[in-house]
């Protein structure tokens, strides 16, 4: 095998978490993502609408944003302000936002990156590391004039780039708004990720280049423990689960309210180099549904076989509510009270089964009709 494959390969395995994660930034704090139930996942039009559900205590603020280089200060209000939140629909390895500022003076007149960009960075199993060739070895010049560490001699710099920039976390310049151009970019080796069906953005604004006004962006992307620059054929998608915790953060460039002013550079985390290193995000909580969105007693289970030659299938129980007492119809004559049960079929085929639960509310059904199948 080619040497320096198998050290491309000891990367990738690197930033797929063979290593121990660092902590992430901000200890003292946990931002939430809001769960949307299933009926109520946003529509991505620029209409804020669909988020009217999400209480305020979702919001991350202008008022979170800080300059860790000391050099432009905290956003001021009466110039900028800026609210975002984050959701999430269970089953869907789909990460939601809202992104509402107004300004004083927008600037996206450029065909290219000069100008206001919200740049998000994810890392979908907070397994941390450096997202960009210069925390893996890449002696090129970076921004602001450093270099970063020296690069093994045995392997390219084009080679580091392609082998982790943007493979195990991902990185999205999304201009503010994106006027003839895409509306991002996916800073890294699998820019893919940046289209249908693994993400996708509108806006809604009305104003001009070098204008004031309020701008709403809505957009979704799909975070991925492994993102090749070969495309999504051996892809790993992030699986989002309730209480989960990922690592994620943003930054705005902004480019001032006086055309020619230095631009700002605010982030959520307290390292603006959080955009090439995911160690540096901070911790974000996938929260279950809000009370109000659950019903007071509902039946939900799974199933998986544990054994297909003797049709052996373990049941689990997800209702929801205040549950008592549970039955099961295994939908061949036998039944269980049981909440978990095993149970072993006499003989091959499909059928109905049924669980039934009880509490205080009342009681409730959920059948699945010919999903489990045995030979």
């Amino acid at each position: 095998m080619n040497p320096t494959r198998v050290l491309l390969a000891a990367f990738a395995l690197a930033s797929l978490g063979a290593i121990p994660a660092r902590a992430l930034d901000r200890p003292e704090v946990t931002f939430k993502v809001f769960q949307f139930p299933a009926d109520k996942i946003p529509r991505i039009d620029g209409d804020a609408g669909d988020w009217d559900m999400v209480p305020d205590s979702y919001a991350v603020g202008s008022d979170q944003l800080i300059d860790d280089t000391g050099q432009h200060g905290r956003p001021d209000p009466g110039q900028f302000s800026l609210k975002v939140k984050v959701g999430w629909v269970k089953g869907l390895n789909q990460l939601f936002f809202l992104y509402q500022a107004e300004k004083g003076r927008w600037d996206f007149s450029s065909p290219g990156l000069p100008g206001d960009i919200f740049e998000v960075v994810v890392d979908g199993d907070a397994s941390g590391g450096p997202l960009i060739s210069r925390g893996r070895g890449d002696s090129r010049p970076q921004a602001g004039g450093s270099s970063g560490p020296a690069l093994d001699p045995r392997i390219s710099v084009d080679e580091a780039h392609w082998a982790i920039h943007g493979v195990q976390a991902q990185n999205y310049h999304i201009f503010t708004p994106a006027e003839n151009k895409d509306w991002c970019v996916a800073w890294g080796s699998p820019t893919w990720v940046r289209e249908l069906p693994y993400a996708n953005a509108a806006t809604r604004y009305g104003f001009k280049s070098g204008e004031a006004g309020k701008l709403t962006l809505e957009f979704w992307i799909t975070p991925f423990d492994y993102a090749g620059p070969e495309g999504p054929q051996r892809a790993v998608e992030s699986v989002l689960s309730e209480n989960k915790i990922i690592g994620l953060s943003w930054a705005v460039i902004d480019f001032g309210d006086v055309p020619g002013d230095r631009h700002h550079f605010w982030n959520l985390s307290r390292h603006h180099t959080m955009y090439g290193d995911a160690s540096q995000l901070c911790a974000f909580k996938l929260m279950p549904l809000e009370p109000q969105f659950l019903p007071a007693i509902g039946a939900q289970w799974s199933w998986k076989v544990v054994d297909m030659d003797r049709r052996l299938v373990a049941f689990k129980d997800l209702s929801v509510g205040q549950v008592a007492s549970w039955k099961w119809d295994f939908g061949d004559g036998t039944t269980s009270t049981e909440q978990n049960p095993v149970h072993e079929y006499k003989r091959p085929g499909n059928g109905v089964v049924v669980l039934e639960v009880a509490g205080p509310a009342g009681t409730a059904h959920r059948s699945k009709v010919w999903d489990i199948q045995l030979k």
